[in-house]
């Protein structure tokens, strides 16, 4: 399969390499030193899973890239209308763009400018990061996709992806309702990014803290009534069953969000807690907790520089 990645960065980055370890055709996208070191090193990854370097194309320039099966779409949140118009000719022979990006809009806003033939949902769970250029730390064990067609969409082109994965030793779930599982991830993730950001400490800390545990499994409860108001079919249990999830991460997990706000870089954080208070708001609920997660971190949204 031809595999182009937008964005070598720890999701990318480390399925990327996977799907190249594989004998899959993958170009990476990337940016400054980590480009410069993917080209004269290779990409490197370090994991519990296994280390791996392997040797691919690189290029920050999208229209030097020739039409491919699928690009995984994995910028940062921000990005997604200034790149998704420069994937057209990519997919245009019957390609597919797979956004692997935090929040549940990304999909709905690549679909609404190449068309949603072109467009499948993807999630991503991993903890992974760029340890340095050209080097991308994956912490635990936890490496696993879902793909799937929204209604009407491109079945086929998600079932060919969720077999080249599986050819590549990845964990991958094919799954029918692709909208259920963005949410499903949207529950914690929102919750998780905005707590471990506000407090600065990994889940360890928050979980083990009364007051931080009570305030995520609020947040969690915010997001999954927003989902069920619009339709989603998340069931009365899912936050316990994600309280659990979490006492099962290591402790040290931190969310990409506090790195990003550790090292003064943008935050995705309109998009995550800003976008659960706006949904809250669209469908007549209350959602103080994520309201005021994406107040206290507004001020940190821009990066250092801003």
């Amino acid at each position: 399969m031809k595999v182009a990645v937008i964005g070598a960065g720890g999701v990318g980055g480390y399925f990327g390499a996977r799907l190249a370890q594989a004998g899959h055709d993958v170009t990476f996208v990337a940016r400054g030193r980590h480009l410069a070191a993917i080209r004269e090193h290779g990409l490197a990854i370090e994991s519990a899973l296994g280390d791996a370097t392997v040797r691919c194309p690189a290029t920050d320039d999208l229209s030097a890239l020739g039409p491919v099966d699928v690009a995984m779409l994995c910028v940062k949140l921000w990005d997604v209308e200034a790149t998704a118009p420069k994937l057209a000719g990519i997919v245009s022979n019957g390609g597919v763009v797979i956004p692997f990006q935090n929040g549940v809009e990304s999909a709905d806003r690549v679909a609404a400018l190449l068309g949603p033939s072109h467009v499948l949902g993807g999630v991503a769970y991993i903890a992974a990061t760029i340890r340095a250029p050209g080097v991308i730390a994956h912490t635990g064990t936890m490496a696993r996709l879902r793909v799937g067609a929204f209604p009407g969409g491109p079945e086929d082109r998600a079932a060919a992806f969720a077999d080249a994965c599986r050819s590549a030793g990845v964990e991958i779930e094919h799954t029918p309702d692709i909208r259920r599982a963005l949410w499903e991830k949207f529950v914690f993730l929102a919750s998780f990014s905005g707590i471990t950001s506000a407090a600065r400490s990994p889940i360890g800390v928050v979980r083990s803290d009364p007051d931080l545990r009570a305030l995520l499994e609020t947040a969690m409860r915010e997001v999954w009534a927003v989902g069920v108001a619009r339709g989603v079919a998340l069931p009365d249990d899912f936050v316990a069953k994600q309280l659990a999830f979490a006492d099962g991460l290591p402790a040290a997990m931190r969310s990409s969000m506090l790195n990003d706000l550790e090292s003064g870089y943008r935050l995705e954080v309109p998009w995550l807690s800003g976008a659960v208070a706006r949904m809250a708001r669209e469908a007549g609920l209350a959602a103080p907790v994520h309201a005021t997660l994406h107040a206290i971190l507004k001020p940190f949204a821009g990066g250092r520089a801003a």
